[in-house]
């Protein structure tokens, strides 16, 4: 791997969990907006929009947690 890819992704790993996600969409997005005559398997598309529903459901319960756990320290002080 080229130095110009391992800091691409050394920089990539440093991204919030949210803009990871924004850069993998746009690189999908790109991809599949290029290349015209692939066929797309539905059943895979419906399998990664339920995984990434519930990665983002997961990661809303987290964040309101979160949320909650700061707000009963703000109310403790």
């Amino acid at each position: 791997m080229s130095t110009s890819s391992e800091e691409l992704l050394k920089s990539f790993d440093l991204l919030p969990e949210m803009e990871k996600r924004e850069v993998a969409s746009e690189i999908i997005r790109r991809t599949f907006s290029v290349s015209h005559d692939l066929p797309l398997d539905e059943d895979q598309m419906k399998a990664l929009y339920v995984d990434f529903a519930d990665e983002d459901r997961e990661l809303a319960e987290e964040g309101i947690e979160d949320y909650n756990k700061r707000l009963a320290l703000e109310d403790s002080q």
